[in-house]
C-alpha cells in the first residue's frame, strides 16, 4: 500500500517535470521509480530516453531549414533507451504510443525522415485522443504533427511511402502544419491554466522565484508558423490571412505574445498590400468563394478540412469589436502591435543586451513604418505624429524614427516642433543636405522664421560638393529667404538691399525661375524670362500666374483672362487663380475699348447673350466654394490642418468681394458672416465689414471695423487705405494724412494709396505735394497688376 501511494506521488512528480521540460531531474525521479517499483523499467526507458532527446536539442537547437544529420553520441544512447522500451511490450498503450512519438521525432532529429513517417503511420495521429490528454502530451501530439509535416516537405514526391502526391499532398501538408499549430495553442492555454492555479495555491507574503517562461521550442513554433507560409506560396491569399485571423483570435498566453505580434504585423501588412477593399471580408465571415486573391491554378480549399476533438479557447462575446474594411482591421492590428512593443521595449544600453535592443528596434520601426502607411492613405497624420512620438522611447541616436517623426509633424501642420525635430536629424546625419532644405521649408512657409531659414540655406551651400545637385537648391532658399525680408522691410533702403541679396543668390542658382524676374527688370524683360520658363516647363502654375499677373500689368486683361481659364482648366483644384479671374472679368468689363469683343452669357438668363460679368464672376466663386465645401466635408476633420479652412474662408471673402462690387450688400453679409464663423478674429474678415458697412452707408460703422482690423494686423495696406478715406470724408485730414504716410511706408509701390494721400494732401490745400502723389500714382498704376507680385507663393 505504501509503495502504491509513493509511487502515484512519484508519476506525479514525473508528470509535472515533463509538463514543465524539467529534464535535468528526470534521471533521480527514475531511478527512485525503478527502486519503489521494478515493473516499470520500460517507463523509465522512455522517460530516460525523452529526458536525453529533448535536453540534446535544448543544448543543439534545430535551425530553420536544416536538421543534423547522422548519428551522434547522445542520441545513439536515445535510441537505446527507446528501443529498449518497445521491443519488451510491457508499456501501457498511451505510453507505447508516447515512445512511438519520440522515435519518430529521433528519426527526424537524425535525419531518417521516411523512417520517421512509417513510425507515425503505426501510432495513427489523428486517433490519439486531446480530451483528458495530460499537458505534456498534448505537446507531443502537436511536435508530432509538425515533425512529420516537416518529413513530408523534405521528402521527394514520388516517395513509395507516401500515397498522396500533388495538390493532396500539399493539402496533406498543410493540414498537419495546421493540426500542430491548434494543438500547440491548446496545449500553451492549459499549461497557462496550470501556471497560474499554481501560483495561486502557492501565494506568499514573502518574495519567490519568478516563473519561468515557457519556450516555444523549434517544432511548436514550425506548427504554427508554417501553414500559412505554405497557403501564400500556393497563391492562396484567402486561407492564409484565415489562418492568421485564426491565431490570433485564440486566447493569448504569455508564450504566444511574441508569437502575436509578428502575426499581427505581417496580416497587417499584407491587408495594406495586397488586399482592396472590394475583395475584403469580415474575419466573422467565411471567405467569399472566388477571390481574385488566389491563385485560381493553384487554389485549394477555402475553409479547414479537419476536425479535432479539443480546440484551443478563443474570445468571444457580445461587445467584441470587428472591423468593416481592411485598413480598419489593419490599422487595428498595428496598433496592438505597437502597444505589444512599447510594452516589451529593451531599452539598456549595455553590451549584454545590444542584441535584444536591435531586435526590439527593428520590430518597432517595422510596425511604425506600417502604420505611417496606414495613417497616410487616411490622412491621419495627427495620430501618426502621435504614434511617432510614443517611438521616441527607441529613437536614442536612430535616425529613421527621428525622421519619421519629422515627416509626420510636418504633414500634420506642426512646424514649428518639426523644425526642433529636424535639428536632431541634422545632428545625426549632417551631410544629408535634403533635411536643411525641409527645415528651410518650413522656415519660409508657415512660420516666417526668416532667420532661421537663412541659417539653415547657408547649411546647404557650406556643404560643398557634398550637397551636389542641391547646393544650388540653397541659393535658391537663400534668395527666396531674402525676397522674404524685402517684403517685409519698411524702409525703401532696405528693402533694395535685400533684394541685391536675393537677385545675387537666385543668379547663383542654375536656371531662372520667375521670382527673379521680379527684383530688378522690366515688365517687357520679365515677360520674355517667363515665356522661355514655360518653354521648359509649360504646365507650372505658377509661371502661369506670373505671366497672367504681367499681362495685367500691361493692362492686357483679356490676354490675362485666357492665362487663368488655361491655368484653372489645368489645375481646377487652384482656388486662387479662381479669385483672380474673378477680378479680371470686372476690369475687363471695364474697359470699354475691348467691351464689343466679349460675348458672355447670362448666368441668370441662359436663353439671352446679355453680359452681366460681375454675376459670371460671383458664379465661379460660388462654384469653387461649392468644391471645396464637399471635398472638405468628406475628407478633412476641423481638427485637421487648418489649410483648407483657411482657403475656404478666403473664397467666402471672394464672395462676399464680388458682391459688393454688385451693390448686394446682404449677400455679401452672408457670405462675410460664414467666413467670420471660421475665422471671427481674422483682419481680412473684419475689413470685409467694414467694406459692407461702407456699401450700406455706415460711415462710423466702418471706421470701427477697419480700426479693429488694424489692431489685429497694423500693417494691412488696404485696411490703412480705406480707413485713410473714411477719415478724409469726416474731414480729419491730419489723421487720414499720417496713416496713409504710414500706408506708403509699408508699400511704397500700392498706386491706390498714393492717389489716395494726394486726395487728401489736395483737400488741405498742399497742391504741390498732391500733385506729385497723383503723379506717383500714375506712374506705379501703368506697371502695376491686378494683384501684387508678391502673391506668388515663394516656397521651396
Amino acid at each position: 500500500m505504501t509503495a502504491r501511494k509513493s509511487g502515484s506521488r512519484l508519476e506525479t512528480e514525473i508528470e509535472r517535470c515533463r509538463s514543465e521540460g524539467q529534464w535535468d531531474k528526470i534521471p533521480e525521479l527514475v531511478r527512485q521509480l525503478s527502486a519503489k517499483l521494478i515493473s516499470n523499467d520500460d517507463l523509465g526507458e522512455l522517460l530516460l530516453g525523452e529526458a536525453k532527446l529533448l535536453q540534446y536539442l535544448k543544448e543543439n537547437p534545430i535551425k530553420p531549414g536544416a536538421s543534423p544529420r547522422g548519428a551522434r553520441p547522445k542520441l545513439v544512447e536515445v535510441r537505446k533507451h527507446l528501443t529498449a522500451a518497445l521491443d519488451r511490450g510491457n508499456l501501457k498503450p498511451d505510453h507505447q504510443q508516447e515512445a512511438q512519438l519520440l522515435m519518430a521525432k529521433l528519426c527526424y532529429v537524425e535525419g531518417d525522415y521516411q523512417e520517421a513517417i512509417g513510425q507515425y503511420s503505426q501510432v495513427t495521429l489523428d486517433d490519439m485522443q486531446l480530451v483528458g490528454a495530460p499537458v505534456y502530451r498534448l505537446s507531443m501530439i502537436a511536435e508530432a504533427h509538425a515533425t512529420k509535416g516537416l518529413c513530408l516537405e523534405k521528402l521527394p514526391s514520388a516517395s513509395s511511402s507516401i500515397s498522396s502526391h500533388g495538390p493532396d499532398r500539399d493539402q496533406e501538408i498543410i493540414t498537419c502544419y495546421e493540426k500542430s499549430g491548434d494543438i500547440a495553442l491548446l496545449y500553451l492555454q492549459e499549461m497557462e491554466k496550470v501556471a497560474l492555479s499554481a501560483g495561486m495555491q502557492n501565494r506568499s507574503p514573502k518574495p519567490g522565484p519568478v516563473t519561468q517562461e515557457q519556450e516555444l521550442g523549434y517544432f511548436l513554433e514550425t506548427g504554427l508558423q508554417r501553414a500559412h507560409v505554405i497557403h501564400f506560396k500556393n497563391g492562396n491569399l484567402t486561407r492564409g490571412v484565415g489562418r492568421f485571423r485564426e491565431i490570433l483570435r485564440a486566447v493569448e498566453t504569455r508564450t504566444t505574445q511574441n508569437l502575436r505580434m509578428t502575426i499581427a504585423r505581417q496580416l497587417a501588412e499584407i491587408l495594406l498590400r495586397g488586399m482592396c477593399e472590394q475583395s475584403y471580408w469580415s474575419p466573422l465571415e467565411d471567405p467569399p468563394q472566388q477571390s481574385p486573391l488566389n491563385d485560381s491554378l493553384r487554389q485549394g480549399p477555402l475553409a479547414r478540412d479537419y476536425s479535432l476533438s479539443r480546440r484551443p479557447r478563443v474570445y468571444s462575446g457580445e461587445n467584441l469589436f470587428c472591423p468593416q474594411e481592411n485598413t480598419e482591421e489593419a490599422l487595428l492590428l498595428l496598433l496592438i502591435s505597437e502597444s505589444m512593443a512599447n510594452r516589451d521595449a529593451v531599452l539598456s544600453r549595455i553590451p549584454e543586451h545590444n542584441n535584444d535592443r536591435l531586435i526590439s528596434l527593428q520590430s518597432a520601426s517595422v510596425v511604425y513604418d506600417l502604420l505611417t502607411i496606414a495613417l497616410g492613405r487616411r490622412g491621419q497624420y495627427e495620430m501618426l505624429s502621435e504614434c511617432l512620438e510614443r517611438a521616441m522611447k527607441f529613437a536614442f541616436e536612430e535616425f529613421h524614427l527621428w525622421y519619421q517623426f519629422a515627416l509626420s509633424l510636418m504633414a500634420a501642420g506642426k512646424s514649428a516642433r518639426a523644425v526642433k525635430v529636424l535639428k536632431e536629424c541634422i545632428r545625426l546625419k549632417p551631410d544629408d543636405p535634403t533635411i536643411p532644405l525641409l527645415a528651410v521649408k518650413l522656415c519660409i512657409g508657415s512660420l516666417h522664421w526668416l532667420e532661421e531659414g537663412e541659417r539653415f540655406a547657408k547649411m546647404v551651400v557650406d556643404m560643398g560638393e557634398k550637397a551636389s545637385e542641391f547646393r544650388a537648391k540653397g541659393y535658391l532658399a537663400i534668395g527666396l529667404v531674402y525676397s522674404l525680408r524685402a517684403t517685409d522691410a519698411s524702409l525703401r533702403g532696405m528693402q533694395e538691399e535685400y533684394q541685391k541679396k536675393a537677385l545675387g543668390a537666385f543668379q547663383r542658382w542654375v536656371g531662372s525661375v520667375p521670382a527673379v524676374q521680379l527684383l530688378g527688370v522690366t515688365i517687357p524683360e520679365a515677360l520674355g524670362y517667363v515665356r522661355q520658363a514655360l518653354q521648359l516647363q509649360g504646365d507650372d502654375v505658377h509661371s502661369l500666374h506670373l505671366l497672367a499677373l504681367l499681362l495685367s500689368a500691361q493692362k492686357h486683361y483679356h490676354d490675362a483672362l485666357n492665362i487663368v481659364e488655361m491655368a484653372l482648366s489645368e489645375y481646377p483644384e487652384n482656388f486662387i487663380d479662381s479669385g483672380r479671374g474673378s477680378s479680371l472679368l470686372d476690369r475687363a468689363v471695364a474697359d470699354r475699348r475691348q467691351l464689343n469683343t466679349m460675348t458672355l452669357p447670362d448666368f441668370s438668363d441662359p436663353e439671352t447673350g446679355s453680359v452681366h460679368a460681375t454675376s459670371m464672376a460671383a458664379s465661379r466663386v460660388e462654384q469653387a466654394l461649392s468644391e471645396a465645401a464637399s471635398s472638405l466635408q468628406s475628407s478633412a476633420p476641423k481638427q485637421g490642418p487648418l489649410h483648407p479652412w483657411m482657403t475656404l474662408a478666403q473664397i467666402w471673402l471672394h464672395a462676399a468681394e464680388v458682391y459688393i462690387s454688385m451693390s448686394k450688400p446682404a449677400e455679401a453679409t452672408a457670405c462675410t458672416q460664414e467666413a467670420a464663423n471660421l475665422f471671427p478674429m481674422s483682419h481680412n474678415v473684419l475689413f470685409m465689414k467694414g467694406q459692407v458697412a461702407e456699401l450700406r452707408g455706415s460711415v462710423d460703422e466702418a471706421r470701427r471695423w477697419y480700426e479693429e482690423a488694424l489692431a489685429i494686423s497694423p500693417t494691412h495696406v488696404k485696411t490703412m487705405q480705406r480707413l485713410g478715406l473714411i477719415l478724409h470724408q469726416l474731414q480729419r485730414y491730419s489723421l487720414a494724412e499720417k496713416i496713409l504716410r504710414d500706408a506708403v511706408q509699408v508699400n511704397s509701390t500700392a498706386h491706390d494709396v498714393w492717389n489716395s494721400l494726394g486726395e487728401v494732401l489736395q483737400a488741405q490745400g498742399n497742391d504741390d505735394a498732391a500733385t506729385e502723389c497723383f503723379l506717383t500714382a500714375l506712374e506705379l498704376e501703368a506697371s502695376s497688376p491686378i494683384m501684387p507680385f508678391t502673391i506668388i507663393p515663394r516656397a521651396l
